[in-house]
């Protein structure tokens, strides 16, 4: 179903984001070419009529039919391509088969849909020569992250970053751009309301069928009743809070230089820094090197070995070993 604009109910021009004056505006060129997720609902369509109006006249416009609601899918690829043609820009529109990929890979219908946008953002991305993709994800699917993340034992407020390098499954290195993160559905809606702009309206966002509709319909309306407050804004807010520490420690831990010529913790230098940034050393360092399932009780284990007069081997999932040696930490198996 198409949406035509109405009138505005409120002036919008405080949505400043969508003409360029927000920080993640300043700090990219808007000369160079940008591939932009567009799946013809009102916040991908904000995105991009934001995007022109701040200056950006080299996308591709890039839509992906998940073929799971029949002939609105159909018609939502049609939309795309004429909206894209109307502005001047290359279209790439393929069609998935999320559906089966929920079968052959067992995963949510979620997961496979997410799994099948960045391997067709890959190719787009191959072809026009372009890592960078616009995504239009805003202030409500970050606040569904962010609650989803911590029913899921989320240490934190982990949500989605507004810049994001993913290398896909077909070894494709993408850099995933959300400018709109601090903004709220309704104010997109708004903005394209009161410029006159069409969209696709996505009816299914309203049914209980997934783990998100659920989240978006229910659980966060209940919060913010019980709470009185705005919760879809705390969770956005508490997530680029989270994000800007996560920045702050890897700034740390490169000024910090804690690992030696052979890529060995150091540990004179380790024994140096704060507890905290120890554990995001030891962390950091798990990572680099494929260990998974880091708990808290893991790091706790590893830290322990900065002490001489305890173990100096930890056991480690998957069957590795972190062992101290001369004054530095390794990774065995």
């Amino acid at each position: 179903m198409i949406r035509i604009a109405t009138t505005a109910k409120q002036d919008h021009d405080s949505l400043m984001i969508l003409a360029g004056n927000s920080p993640w505006f300043a700090g990219v060129n808007r000369r160079k070419r940008w591939l932009v997720g567009v799946s013809g609902g009102a916040d991908s369509v904000a995105l991009l009529h934001g995007l022109v109006a701040a200056g950006f006249h080299n996308l591709v416009v890039c839509h992906l039919d998940h073929g799971l609601r029949g002939r609105d899918s159909t018609e939502d690829a049609n939309f795309v391509k004429r909206l894209a043609d109307s502005l001047g820009f290359p279209c790439e529109a393929e069609r998935a088969d999320v559906a089966g990929l929920m079968k052959t890979s067992n995963a949510s219908m979620e997961t496979a849909a997410r799994h099948a946008r960045h391997e067709f953002f890959a190719r787009c991305s191959v072809k026009h020569r372009c890592v960078r993709v616009i995504l239009a994800h805003h202030a409500d699917d970050q606040a569904e992250t962010v609650l989803w993340n911590l029913l899921r034992g989320s240490k934190g407020l982990k949500g989605m970053r507004s810049r994001q390098e993913l290398v896909t499954e077909s070894g494709v290195k993408l850099e995933l751009h959300r400018p709109l993160l601090d903004v709220r559905h309704a104010e997109l809606v708004g903005w394209l309301e009161k410029r006159g702009y069409h969209w696709r309206e996505d009816a299914s966002n309203a049914e209980p069928v997934a783990v998100r509709n659920r989240l978006r319909n229910e659980a966060l309306p209940l919060l913010a009743e019980i709470s009185k407050r705005d919760v879809t804004l705390a969770f956005a807010r508490g997530a680029a809070n989270s994000e800007e520490l996560q920045a702050l420690e890897a700034w740390s831990l490169e000024k910090a230089d804690v690992l030696d010529p052979q890529g060995r913790l150091h540990l004179p230098v380790l024994r140096k820094l704060p507890v905290a940034l120890q554990r995001v050393a030891l962390k950091q360092f798990l990572k680099d090197h494929d260990v998974e399932s880091i708990d808290r009780e893991l790091l706790e284990r590893c830290l322990s070995l900065l002490e001489v007069t305890n173990s100096s081997v930890v056991n480690l999932p998957g069957g590795g070993k972190l062992k101290r040696r001369e004054g530095r930490l390794k990774i065995e198996r």
